[in-house]
């Protein structure tokens, strides 16, 4: 009688399965949930994001959707945080290292510029403090404030969202200033958050209709880089992702077409 055959599982593949962005994804949003459960949010954050770069680097969309929602659960947790603090602060400089950062509501407006918020909120994320960080330039002819958030290191250029918006009430122009106006306070918390959410809007506004899915996706991921509170954002991403999944790869490279100097007023 013939023994039977033993039959071994190659060690490559068992390798390239336990290596697999899918596995490392699934690893990651297990522990993702594990630290929103636990109320960690900045853990959630770190987690969600290092997945959805996995996910969308190996063309997994619908993983990339289902990322969406946890994320935008610690996002919003932190944004409450930031806001039921009751601080309030306006920055003309960055702060140094022995400056410590409180949770808060930051507006940040000239001599300082998009890179240097960005800067900010990326130092206040890694500190764990929850923040909402606006940065604004100098007031137009017409008495608007336009409001800027910078994505870097994206996959293409530099992303710089800009739209204009009304000022906070008390604000009166000046010619003697570099904002080219007074404010003698900062502004209330309703007018960080509407100011966040012209940006957002305004980045989904710029996506044309006709635009492939893939590249749609890569558009609002940059959005949310620049741009980490609006929920909107990722609610169209997750929408996005789903889309994008089962579809072809785009045959032409996507054109920057939104890009912006971050360095001007």
């Amino acid at each position: 009688m013939t023994p039977p055959r033993r039959v071994t599982a190659s060690p490559t593949a068992a390798t390239d399965a336990v290596d697999s962005p899918q596995v490392a994804i699934d690893d990651l949003m297990d522990r993702a949930s594990t630290a929103l459960v636990q109320t960690n949010y900045f853990e959630v954050d770190k987690l969600c994001t290092q997945a959805i770069r996995l996910a969308r680097g190996s063309g997994d969309f619908e993983r990339l959707a289902r990322i969406c929602l946890p994320l935008q659960e610690s996002r919003r947790q932190r944004r409450h945080e930031a806001v039921d603090s009751g601080f309030r602060h306006v920055l003309t400089h960055v702060p140094s290292h022995r400056e410590t950062l409180l949770p808060g509501l930051y507006l940040v407006q000239p001599p300082l510029i998009g890179l240097d918020a960005r800067n900010i909120r990326l130092s206040a994320q890694g500190s764990r403090v929850p923040v909402v960080v606006v940065c604004r330039e100098p007031m137009t002819r017409t008495g608007l404030w336009p409001v800027v958030a910078v994505a870097s290191g994206g996959l293409i250029d530099t992303l710089t969202m800009r739209v204009r918006v009304t000022p906070p009430p008390g604000v009166e122009p000046a010619t003697d200033s570099p904002t080219r106006d007074h404010a003698f306070e900062p502004p209330p918390a309703e007018w960080f958050l509407a100011a966040n959410e012209a940006l957002g809007d305004w980045a989904i506004a710029s996506i044309e209709p006709e635009t492939h899915p893939w590249h749609r996706v890569d558009c609002l991921l940059e959005a949310l880089d620049a741009l980490p509170d609006h929920e909107k954002l990722l609610q169209r991403l997750a929408s996005a992702s789903l889309a994008a999944a089962g579809t072809l790869p785009p045959l032409a490279p996507r054109r920057s077409s939104r890009h912006n100097d971050p360095f001007s007023f």
